[in-house]
């Protein structure tokens, strides 16, 4: 059986391995961010892939995280396979480079202030420079490396909130983006909150995008494995995740 969706384009969720997942498209998945940052929901939002769901497995801490996150988007192209596996025949990676920027070029000026926390020090004045280049208008109203301590946390959090701003973006890498914004969600004062990994680098200049060849095949991981040695050892768990959703999930010979 090949799923459809409601009559308002959205799903509810659906579990890879405990974790849960939503299976929407980019669009529905940017209209849910748009709709938050017009008043409508908070949300707190995980960009997914199978390494991810492993480490979740293993860390309860980064689990609760996963778990209880608004809008979790399949990131992954292994997170497409296993939600293909249950019958959502036509589902596609939502990453996080093309729902950021799809975002930011849907809503404009003045609407729309930025935060970006992470990447080493530098990186996102250059990232702000990036996006007000690119995105004229907008406004990033505040920069924070993420080498900071954790004592450092409640000062954050309030420099933050004093920059009033709707969407933060939180570049520090997994698993501590996703337990920093799970951890401090409650005392945060945006509408959109989003862990991006690897986008302040991006777009300060400092790695580059998989070629679209790469991306529209699936095999953007394997492109970023050889331009990042450093990932290979994370890609060591994806035999594990195939076993595991293979076990949990035997392949329904009807879709």
């Amino acid at each position: 059986m090949v799923h459809q969706p409601g009559a308002d384009g959205a799903f509810g969720q659906v579990g890879v391995l405990g974790i849960p997942v939503d299976p929407v498209s980019l669009e529905v998945a940017v209209d849910r961010l748009s709709s938050a940052l017009a008043g409508g929901e908070r949300l707190r939002v995980v960009t997914l892939n199978p390494e991810m769901v492993m480490a979740g497995l293993a860390d309860p801490v980064l689990q609760k995280a996963l778990r209880g996150a608004d809008l979790v988007v399949p990131d992954g192209i292994g997170i497409v396979w296993a939600l293909r596996r249950q019958g959502w025949r036509q589902q596609k990676r939502v990453t996080g480079v093309d729902l950021v920027e799809t975002l930011l070029t849907r809503e404009q000026p003045p609407r729309l202030r930025l935060f970006l926390l992470g990447g080493e020090p530098g990186v996102g004045e250059k990232a702000a420079a990036k996006i007000e280049q690119r995105w004229p208008g907008l406004s990033v109203a505040g920069v924070v490396h993420g080498f900071f301590a954790p004592e450092e946390n409640a000062k954050i959090v309030t420099l933050i909130n004093q920059a009033r701003v709707d969407l933060l973006l939180v570049g520090m890498g997994v698993p501590r983006q996703e337990i920093w914004l799970d951890q401090h969600w409650s005392d945060l004062a945006v509408s959109v909150g989003i862990g991006v990994g690897g986008l302040l680098d991006l777009w300060a200049g400092r790695s580059k995008r998989a070629p679209a060849l790469f991306r529209n095949t699936g095999l953007e991981w394997a492109y970023r494995a050889w331009r990042e040695p450093a990932r290979r050892q994370r890609l060591r768990v994806l035999p594990s995740f195939i076993r595991m959703v293979r076990a949990e999930q035997p392949k329904n010979k009807k879709d």
